[in-house]
């Protein structure tokens, strides 16, 4: 906060308001190990302001920012390229007056940027209809289990290996709260998708089937033999894609049997921005099954004097009166990252993103072929798109740690992701992007070759 005007006497008249004889009394709930101790981030009690932004600059400048070093991160967030004119054209008038439509009719411009959205997610996932956003892809996957739930009256849900275990996480934190059983598991360092053991664990109680595209490891499930497998059962297929822009260069889920798609925006038109906000995205292949989607919908329509318009079609959540009818306590949509991931898809058009996808893996199958060369270091993905894992001889948590002391971020150690799995300890996951440079890799590898010797 770059300015305090309270005075004492102010705090404490809110402090009456409230209840609390002191500011520490709103700190109860934090353990005493996760307080800070003494002033923030090496700041006096009173400084002035330049002081404290000039301290504050100064910190900023011991951070690596992404861009400024070979950059190979990924595992859920992509560093892609997002041209300037998204940044200028988000901060329209016609968007900053609207977060989010609460009185939708006031609200024409962000709900016919959200009518626009609906149908590029929908076309980019193969699906019939896609809703107005949601918080995020892990929160999306949550969703769609619970979705799944409702649709077939069923509680247990099977999570690919795959699946991104930050994903696996929120959803067994939500399951505590609804009772689904959720099987999971653990990913093997093999070339290939287990699919017939993922099948082998879904029966007639099975909601949903939760799989990956591209899956944690970078590799491609068949998606179409487990959508097979799980309609045997009556069980509802769920695709999660947290890489959007593979969509430019594989089928998309839709095409191959997925029932429900999500995932995360982010990789289009949405930076980095250290974890967030980002942007979840959410499309059924079914139109029987719109009205237990989470979240929102925006329609078309016409006016009384039949001029084109805008709604809100369908709001299944609790403060739209649905109360228990309610789909979903999802309570926004991530609006400015969809009007960003809007206006980027625009601009690319199918073409762009083809072209997009197609440069990606290009720079990839580079990037895996020279690691690949390296000895001690081994390729396990038998197809990838942007993103592949290898095995080094080393724990990849150290190498992960002795690289960025030499100014390379080589990638995300599966022993970080995973962490008490001994036999993934040498796995690292490594992202390559439109971003990324034939020097960034020349560089990722000559010092991988000096770390490793």
């Amino acid at each position: 906060m770059r300015y305090l005007p309270l005075t004492d006497a102010d705090r404490a008249a809110m402090l009456g308001v409230i209840g609390a004889a002191s500011i520490e009394d709103l700190f109860t709930d934090v353990p005493e190990a996760a307080r800070l101790d003494g002033p923030v981030a090496g700041l006096s009690l009173h400084a002035s302001e330049l002081a404290v932004e000039r301290h504050m600059a100064k910190l900023a400048a011991r951070n690596t920012v992404a861009g400024q070093v070979p950059f190979f991160l990924g595992a859920g967030a992509y560093r892609h390229h997002v041209p300037a004119s998204v940044d200028h054209l988000i901060q329209r008038g016609e968007y900053l007056t609207a977060y989010t439509p609460y009185q939708p009719e006031i609200a024409q411009g962000t709900l016919q940027m959200l009518f626009e959205f609906q149908t590029q997610v929908a076309r980019l996932y193969g699906c019939a209809v896609a809703n107005a956003s949601m918080y995020d892809g892990s929160t999306a996957c949550w969703e769609a289990i619970a979705m799944a739930g409702r649709v077939t009256r069923r509680s247990r849900a099977v999570l690919a290996s795959g699946l991104h275990p930050h994903y696996v996480e929120v959803a067994r934190t939500m399951a505590k709260f609804t009772g689904d059983t959720l099987v999971t598991g653990t990913p093997t360092l093999g070339p290939a998708c287990d699919e017939d053991a993922l099948i082998a664990e879904v029966d007639e109680a099975t909601a949903c089937v939760v799989v990956q595209y591209p899956d944690i490891l970078g590799r491609i499930p068949d998606l179409a033999k487990v959508a097979e497998a799980a309609h045997a059962k009556g069980a509802l297929l769920v695709a999660v894609v947290t890489e959007p822009v593979a969509l430019g260069a594989i089928k998309s889920p839709g095409e191959l049997g997925a029932d429900i798609v999500v995932g995360e925006g982010q990789s289009i038109g949405v930076g980095l921005q250290f974890g967030g906000p980002y942007l979840g995205l959410f499309a059924v292949r079914d139109p029987k099954h719109v009205r237990q989607m989470p979240g929102r919908l925006c329609g078309e329509t016409m006016d009384a004097e039949g001029k084109r318009g805008f709604v809100l079609t369908l709001s299944t959540r609790e403060q739209h009166i649905r109360r228990e009818k309610a789909t979903s306590n999802i309570c926004t949509n991530s609006g400015l990252c969809a009007l960003a991931f809007s206006i980027h898809m625009t601009l690319l058009g199918e073409k762009g993103l083809r072209a997009l996808a197609a440069e990606n893996h290009r720079l990839a199958c580079l990037a895996a072929d020279t690691l690949a060369q390296l000895p001690g270091v081994a390729l396990v993905n038998e197809s990838f798109f942007n993103e592949f894992t290898v095995t080094l001889p080393r724990d990849a948590r150290e190498v992960v740690r002795e690289l960025a002391g030499r100014d390379v971020l080589a990638g995300v150690s599966l022993g970080r992701l995973y962490p008490g799995a001994d036999e993934l300890a040498g796995g690292l996951v490594v992202a390559v992007t439109e971003t990324t440079t034939e020097e960034d890799i020349a560089a990722l590898a000559a010092a991988l070759k000096e770390v490793l010797a």
